[in-house]
């Protein structure tokens, strides 16, 4: 430390004015990381516990844990707890779905030129 930096801190002293260091002077970069990320899981958190998601992870431990028998694979008794399909081939459902997604497309068209065509025999009858 300076001459003149201990010259002004003796002034400030004197003069009745608190020393305080800048914001953040007394943390270290990584418990001001620490802060962040401490507010970031209380967000969060706070997220969980809002949607429900808290009490119902609960609900299916607990059920879990009052299970006579441990089931074979938890994963599955989570889902089905949960309300989730098991075993089923989501692959095989996605592939379905793009084909319905194709059908009702070529529909849809065939609708259009139908109406279309319709208009004109009505609009033909009309003229004639």
């Amino acid at each position: 430390v300076g001459l003149a930096q201990k010259r002004s801190r003796r002034s400030a002293r004197t003069s009745g004015a608190p020393i305080t260091a800048p914001p953040g002077a007394h943390e270290s970069p990584a418990a001001m990381s620490y802060e962040t990320a401490d507010s970031q899981k209380e967000e969060f958190r706070k997220y969980l516990e809002k949607n429900g998601i808290i009490s119902q992870l609960t609900r299916v431990l607990v059920g879990l844990y009052e299970e006579p028998e441990r089931p074979q694979n938890a994963i599955d008794y989570i889902k089905k707890y949960l309300g989730a399909p098991t075993g089923v081939d989501v692959d095989a459902m996605r592939a379905e779905n793009d084909e319905f997604k194709r059908k009702n497309a070529e529909l849809e068209a065939k609708v259009a030129d139908l109406t279309s065509q319709l208009e004109a025999k009505i609009a033909e009858q009309a003229e004639g």
